[in-house]
Protein backbone atom coordinates (compact mmCIF):
# COMPACT_ATOMS: atom_id res chain seq x y z
CA UNK A 1 0.00 0.00 0.00
CA UNK A 2 2.57 2.26 0.43
CA UNK A 3 2.43 5.47 -1.90
CA UNK A 4 -0.66 4.47 -3.25
CA UNK A 5 -4.42 6.27 -3.32
CA UNK A 6 -7.30 5.19 -1.63
CA UNK A 7 -10.49 6.49 -1.87
CA UNK A 8 -12.23 5.86 1.17
CA UNK A 9 -16.10 6.48 1.18
CA UNK A 10 -18.21 6.74 4.42
CA UNK A 11 -14.87 7.72 6.13
CA UNK A 12 -16.74 9.67 9.02
CA UNK A 13 -17.79 6.70 10.03
CA UNK A 14 -16.78 4.52 12.95
CA UNK A 15 -15.52 1.64 10.49
CA UNK A 16 -14.57 4.40 8.06
CA UNK A 17 -12.35 6.65 9.92
CA UNK A 18 -10.63 3.42 11.32
CA UNK A 19 -10.29 1.68 8.16
CA UNK A 20 -8.41 5.14 6.93
CA UNK A 21 -5.64 5.27 10.00
CA UNK A 22 -5.13 1.22 9.05
CA UNK A 23 -4.06 1.73 5.26
CA UNK A 24 -2.32 5.29 6.34
CA UNK A 25 -0.51 2.58 8.74
CA UNK A 26 0.34 0.68 5.78
CA UNK A 27 1.78 3.94 3.68
CA UNK A 28 -1.10 4.91 1.84
CA UNK A 29 -2.20 8.36 0.88
CA UNK A 30 -5.50 8.94 1.49
CA UNK A 31 -8.64 10.22 -0.08
CA UNK A 32 -11.81 11.00 2.38
CA UNK A 33 -15.51 11.30 0.80
CA UNK A 34 -18.09 12.33 3.08
CA UNK A 35 -20.96 14.24 3.41
CA UNK A 36 -20.77 16.64 6.62
CA UNK A 37 -18.03 19.11 6.32
CA UNK A 38 -17.50 19.94 9.66
CA UNK A 39 -16.50 16.91 11.09
CA UNK A 40 -15.09 15.30 8.12
CA UNK A 41 -12.79 18.16 8.10
CA UNK A 42 -11.75 17.71 11.64
CA UNK A 43 -11.24 14.22 11.04
CA UNK A 44 -8.54 15.16 8.13
CA UNK A 45 -7.08 18.11 10.39
CA UNK A 46 -6.44 15.99 12.97
CA UNK A 47 -4.89 13.00 10.17
CA UNK A 48 -2.60 15.27 8.84
CA UNK A 49 -1.50 16.64 12.64
CA UNK A 50 -0.58 13.06 12.98
CA UNK A 51 1.68 13.39 9.90
CA UNK A 52 -0.84 11.04 7.47
CA UNK A 53 -1.33 12.84 4.25
CA UNK A 54 -4.71 12.63 3.52
CA UNK A 55 -7.38 14.43 1.60
CA UNK A 56 -11.17 15.96 1.69
CA UNK A 57 -13.93 15.47 -0.85
CA UNK A 58 -17.18 16.33 0.11
CA UNK A 59 -20.38 14.58 -1.53
CA UNK A 60 -23.68 13.42 -0.56
CA UNK A 61 -23.91 9.68 -2.12
CA UNK A 62 -27.72 10.02 -1.72
CA UNK A 63 -27.66 12.76 -4.46
CA UNK A 64 -24.43 13.22 -6.14
CA UNK A 65 -23.83 12.20 -9.83
CA UNK A 66 -21.54 9.30 -9.65
CA UNK A 67 -19.40 10.61 -12.91
CA UNK A 68 -18.94 14.06 -10.66
CA UNK A 69 -17.80 12.43 -7.91
CA UNK A 70 -15.32 9.89 -10.07
CA UNK A 71 -13.72 12.90 -12.16
CA UNK A 72 -13.22 14.84 -8.90
CA UNK A 73 -11.74 12.01 -6.75
CA UNK A 74 -9.42 11.18 -9.70
CA UNK A 75 -8.38 15.07 -9.64
CA UNK A 76 -7.34 15.27 -6.62
CA UNK A 77 -3.80 12.98 -7.03
CA UNK A 78 -3.96 13.12 -10.59
CA UNK A 79 -4.56 9.29 -10.51
CA UNK A 80 -6.37 6.83 -7.95
CA UNK A 81 -5.43 2.55 -7.02
CA UNK A 82 -8.10 2.07 -5.22
CA UNK A 83 -11.76 2.31 -3.36
CA UNK A 84 -12.76 1.54 -0.29
CA UNK A 85 -16.80 1.59 -0.07
CA UNK A 86 -17.57 1.59 3.78
CA UNK A 87 -20.63 4.25 3.54
CA UNK A 88 -23.67 2.69 4.74
CA UNK A 89 -27.45 3.14 6.61
CA UNK A 90 -29.01 0.80 8.33
CA UNK A 91 -32.73 0.51 9.44
CA UNK A 92 -33.45 -2.17 12.86
CA UNK A 93 -37.36 -3.15 13.35
CA UNK A 94 -39.79 -5.02 11.41
CA UNK A 95 -40.67 -4.97 7.73
CA UNK A 96 -44.08 -3.90 7.95
CA UNK A 97 -43.02 -1.15 10.10
CA UNK A 98 -40.21 0.37 7.52
CA UNK A 99 -41.02 3.16 6.01
CA UNK A 100 -41.10 3.70 1.71
CA UNK A 101 -38.65 5.99 2.09
CA UNK A 102 -36.50 4.35 4.50
CA UNK A 103 -36.72 1.39 2.00
CA UNK A 104 -35.19 2.87 -1.07
CA UNK A 105 -32.62 4.85 1.01
CA UNK A 106 -31.05 1.51 2.36
CA UNK A 107 -30.65 0.43 -1.21
CA UNK A 108 -29.44 3.97 -2.99
CA UNK A 109 -26.49 4.25 -0.39
CA UNK A 110 -25.77 0.80 0.57
CA UNK A 111 -26.10 -1.08 -2.97
CA UNK A 112 -26.75 1.63 -5.80
CA UNK A 113 -24.63 3.82 -4.69
CA UNK A 114 -21.46 2.32 -4.73
CA UNK A 115 -21.89 0.09 -7.64
CA UNK A 116 -22.26 3.51 -9.36
CA UNK A 117 -19.19 4.57 -8.43
CA UNK A 118 -17.25 1.89 -9.01
CA UNK A 119 -18.74 2.06 -12.46
CA UNK A 120 -17.48 5.40 -13.14
CA UNK A 121 -14.07 4.93 -11.59
CA UNK A 122 -13.38 1.57 -13.71
CA UNK A 123 -12.09 2.99 -16.73
CA UNK A 124 -8.73 4.91 -14.79
CA UNK A 125 -8.41 1.92 -12.53
CA UNK A 126 -8.33 -0.38 -15.27
CA UNK A 127 -5.29 1.61 -16.46
CA UNK A 128 -3.34 1.27 -13.25
CA UNK A 129 -0.61 -1.22 -12.87
CA UNK A 130 -2.80 -2.86 -9.87
CA UNK A 131 -5.92 -1.31 -8.10
CA UNK A 132 -7.89 -2.73 -5.87
CA UNK A 133 -11.68 -2.41 -5.47
CA UNK A 134 -13.31 -3.27 -1.23
CA UNK A 135 -16.98 -3.30 -0.86
CA UNK A 136 -17.59 -3.68 3.05
CA UNK A 137 -20.54 -5.66 3.58
CA UNK A 138 -21.88 -7.80 6.41
CA UNK A 139 -22.40 -10.86 7.68
CA UNK A 140 -26.07 -9.99 7.08
CA UNK A 141 -25.60 -10.01 3.53
CA UNK A 142 -25.45 -14.09 3.88
CA UNK A 143 -27.65 -14.41 6.14
CA UNK A 144 -30.77 -13.07 6.43
CA UNK A 145 -31.62 -11.78 9.72
CA UNK A 146 -34.92 -10.90 10.81
CA UNK A 147 -35.69 -7.02 11.93
CA UNK A 148 -33.31 -6.04 9.20
CA UNK A 149 -34.48 -7.40 6.12
CA UNK A 150 -33.83 -4.42 3.77
CA UNK A 151 -30.42 -4.13 5.07
CA UNK A 152 -29.72 -7.85 4.69
CA UNK A 153 -30.97 -7.19 1.01
CA UNK A 154 -28.65 -4.76 0.15
CA UNK A 155 -26.00 -6.17 1.37
CA UNK A 156 -26.47 -9.67 -0.50
CA UNK A 157 -27.18 -7.61 -3.41
CA UNK A 158 -23.63 -5.44 -2.46
CA UNK A 159 -21.59 -9.28 -2.51
CA UNK A 160 -23.75 -10.28 -5.46
CA UNK A 161 -22.04 -7.62 -7.57
CA UNK A 162 -18.76 -7.82 -6.06
CA UNK A 163 -18.93 -11.69 -6.90
CA UNK A 164 -19.84 -11.09 -10.22
CA UNK A 165 -17.43 -8.12 -11.32
CA UNK A 166 -14.24 -9.62 -9.53
CA UNK A 167 -15.41 -12.73 -12.04
CA UNK A 168 -16.04 -10.71 -15.06
CA UNK A 169 -12.20 -8.31 -14.13
CA UNK A 170 -10.27 -11.85 -13.43
CA UNK A 171 -6.82 -11.48 -15.30
CA UNK A 172 -6.35 -7.68 -15.01
CA UNK A 173 -5.18 -5.27 -12.88
CA UNK A 174 -8.38 -4.87 -10.63
CA UNK A 175 -8.54 -6.59 -7.66
CA UNK A 176 -12.15 -7.39 -6.32
CA UNK A 177 -12.72 -8.17 -2.31
CA UNK A 178 -15.77 -8.12 -0.38
CA UNK A 179 -15.39 -7.65 3.62
CA UNK A 180 -18.04 -9.04 5.83
CA UNK A 181 -17.79 -7.63 9.26
CA UNK A 182 -19.91 -9.00 12.04
CA UNK A 183 -21.31 -6.32 14.81
CA UNK A 184 -18.89 -3.71 15.43
CA UNK A 185 -19.30 -1.21 17.86
CA UNK A 186 -20.01 2.35 16.49
CA UNK A 187 -22.33 4.80 16.57
CA UNK A 188 -23.96 3.49 13.14
CA UNK A 189 -25.71 0.59 14.95
CA UNK A 190 -28.04 3.22 16.78
CA UNK A 191 -28.78 2.70 20.55
CA UNK A 192 -31.98 0.13 20.06
CA UNK A 193 -29.34 -2.04 17.74
CA UNK A 194 -26.61 -1.66 20.50
CA UNK A 195 -28.85 -2.61 23.60
CA UNK A 196 -30.56 -5.65 21.83
CA UNK A 197 -26.80 -6.82 20.79
CA UNK A 198 -25.56 -6.69 24.39
CA UNK A 199 -28.73 -8.39 25.70
CA UNK A 200 -29.12 -10.88 23.32
CA UNK A 201 -25.02 -11.59 23.81
CA UNK A 202 -23.99 -10.87 20.49
CA UNK A 203 -20.25 -10.72 19.41
CA UNK A 204 -18.54 -7.61 18.77
CA UNK A 205 -15.81 -6.00 17.05
CA UNK A 206 -13.93 -2.92 17.42
CA UNK A 207 -13.95 -1.00 14.01
CA UNK A 208 -9.91 -0.82 14.26
CA UNK A 209 -9.96 -4.96 14.30
CA UNK A 210 -12.27 -4.93 11.64
CA UNK A 211 -10.40 -2.08 9.92
CA UNK A 212 -6.98 -4.53 10.56
CA UNK A 213 -8.45 -7.28 8.60
CA UNK A 214 -10.30 -5.18 5.64
CA UNK A 215 -6.46 -4.48 4.98
CA UNK A 216 -5.32 -7.94 5.61
CA UNK A 217 -7.54 -8.74 3.18
CA UNK A 218 -6.53 -6.51 0.52
CA UNK A 219 -2.77 -7.50 1.23
CA UNK A 220 -3.52 -11.13 0.75
CA UNK A 221 -5.67 -10.43 -2.28
CA UNK A 222 -8.63 -12.31 -1.08
CA UNK A 223 -11.80 -12.62 -2.57
CA UNK A 224 -14.84 -12.95 0.05
CA UNK A 225 -13.42 -12.21 3.94
CA UNK A 226 -16.09 -12.85 6.62
CA UNK A 227 -15.09 -11.61 10.14
CA UNK A 228 -15.60 -13.72 13.29
CA UNK A 229 -16.27 -16.92 15.00
CA UNK A 230 -18.85 -18.41 14.74
CA UNK A 231 -20.42 -16.28 12.63
CA UNK A 232 -18.25 -17.05 9.07
CA UNK A 233 -19.55 -20.70 10.09
CA UNK A 234 -22.84 -19.75 10.35
CA UNK A 235 -22.62 -18.18 6.67
CA UNK A 236 -21.39 -21.57 5.60
CA UNK A 237 -24.17 -23.21 7.49
CA UNK A 238 -26.74 -20.94 5.47
CA UNK A 239 -25.52 -21.78 2.21
CA UNK A 240 -25.81 -25.07 2.22
CA UNK A 241 -28.61 -26.28 5.45
CA UNK A 242 -30.46 -22.33 5.44
CA UNK A 243 -33.32 -24.52 7.08
CA UNK A 244 -31.27 -25.69 9.73
CA UNK A 245 -29.69 -21.89 10.55
CA UNK A 246 -33.88 -20.80 10.31
CA UNK A 247 -35.04 -22.39 13.72
CA UNK A 248 -32.09 -20.20 15.45
CA UNK A 249 -32.72 -16.96 13.57
CA UNK A 250 -36.25 -17.24 14.11
CA UNK A 251 -35.87 -17.79 17.75
CA UNK A 252 -33.48 -14.94 17.96
CA UNK A 253 -36.01 -12.69 15.90
CA UNK A 254 -38.99 -13.40 18.43
CA UNK A 255 -36.00 -12.20 21.25
CA UNK A 256 -35.31 -8.98 19.15
CA UNK A 257 -38.61 -7.72 18.58
CA UNK A 258 -39.39 -5.62 21.64
CA UNK A 259 -35.68 -3.94 21.07
CA UNK A 260 -36.99 -2.60 17.40
CA UNK A 261 -40.94 -1.84 19.08
CA UNK A 262 -39.32 -0.31 21.96
CA UNK A 263 -36.91 1.84 19.37
CA UNK A 264 -40.07 2.79 17.29
CA UNK A 265 -42.32 3.80 20.40
CA UNK A 266 -39.04 6.30 21.44
CA UNK A 267 -39.01 7.78 17.64
CA UNK A 268 -42.64 8.58 17.72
Amino acid sequence: MKGKIILITGAGGGIGGAVARAFAAHGARLLLLGRKAQPMMEFVAQLRAEGIEARLLLADLLISDPADVARQAIKVYGSLDGIVNCAGVQHFGPGADESATATAETFAINTVAPIQLIQALLPHLQNRPQAHIVNVGSIFGSIGFPCFATYSASKFALRGYSEALRRELAGGPVRVHYVAPRFTRTPFNGEAVTRMSEALGMNQDSPEDVARQIVAAVARDAADTYLGWPEKLFVRLNAILPRLVDRALIRQGRQMLPFARRKLVESN
